[in-house]
């Protein structure tokens, strides 16, 4: 049948789908590396790579939970980037929806400081959140230093900006004659934003809750320093599989894909919503 003069040029379509598929081959790679790395002995590990295990075995999913505590870091993780999650986005809604709705002193200068605080790398607040933690501990006895309290509010200083700043962006495409309309109908302005705007940006909202918990769960830098051993989160607690006599890369390639697995599903059952999200934020 003729080509329509529309259509892609047969070289393209062919250059695209090698692409595509090398592309593709390079990000399966290290999953694949992981995947059999896990399934063989620790002496078949440590040795030359095999691209196929000779002796395949479940043992490293059995031991990872006994060579270091991981169901107590899987417990901690799970608090601590929950409650950081549910932290940013409630306080994120409000404000956002403040700055969106409301003129007040300030405005500007408000959006603008939230916005300038991610051009800040996280390194730069570690020193002073830490003195300020310890003062307070010394100050008031509220330990927030090596707590998983200390360790969510943490968080929620780079988390926090970016939802405000995100949803500002959001709320400001949901057209201001829905507040007007539930106001007619009798709704206070918190009845308004809980029956008409967030059911209207909920994409943008679980956008939000996604990359705050993605975040939290996977920081090792903040949690390395401001958690113990018994706050310890996962991302620092793979550590123990390396110890002075050996390196147990089995249990720890097994204990990578154990604790992906959350981060995974969430991503994959909230797919459609994080796109529609932050697509709908940054354009309109």
């Amino acid at each position: 049948m003729p080509r329509s003069p529309m259509a892609a040029p047969r070289s393209f379509l062919w250059t695209s789908r090698v692409v595509l598929t090398l592309l593709t081959g390079f990000v399966l790679l290290p999953v694949y590396v992981m995947v059999s790395s896990s399934l063989k002995p620790l002496q078949d590990v440590s040795g030359k790579f095999r691209w196929l295990p000779s002796d395949l075995t479940i043992r490293p999913y059995i031991d990872i939970w006994s060579t270091v505590p991981l169901a107590k870091y899987f417990m901690n993780s799970l608090i601590v980037a929950g409650a950081a999650t549910v932290c940013s986005v409630v306080i994120a809604v409000f404000s956002a929806y403040a700055v969106s709705r409301h003129d007040f002193p300030g405005k500007r200068v408000f959006t603008v400081t939230v916005l300038s605080t991610q051009m800040f790398p996280g390194i730069l607040f570690l020193l002073p959140l830490f003195l300020i933690y310890v003062n307070i501990g010394n100050a008031t006895g509220i330990a927030l230093f090596g707590s998983r309290g200390g360790l969510i509010l943490t968080y929620l200083t780079f988390s926090l900006p970016f939802a405000i700043w995100m949803l500002i962006g959001y709320f400001d495409s949901v057209p201001r004659d829905l507040d007007e309309a539930a106001l007619v109908d009798g709704c206070g302005p918190l009845g308004a934003l809980f029956r008409v705007v967030v059911p209207a940006a909920i994409p943008g909202i679980v956008a939000v809750a996604v990359y705050a918990f993605m975040t939290a769960w996977g920081e090792v830098l903040f949690a390395s320093v401001m958690t113990n051993d018994t706050t310890r989160t996962l991302a620092v607690g793979l550590q123990g599989y390396s110890t002075q006599n050996d390196v147990y890369w089995n249990q720890i390639m097994a204990a990578s894909l154990v604790v992906s697995v959350p981060v995974v599903a969430g991503f994959l059952l909230l797919q459609r919503y994080l796109v529609a999200g932050l697509t709908a934020g940054a354009v309109k």
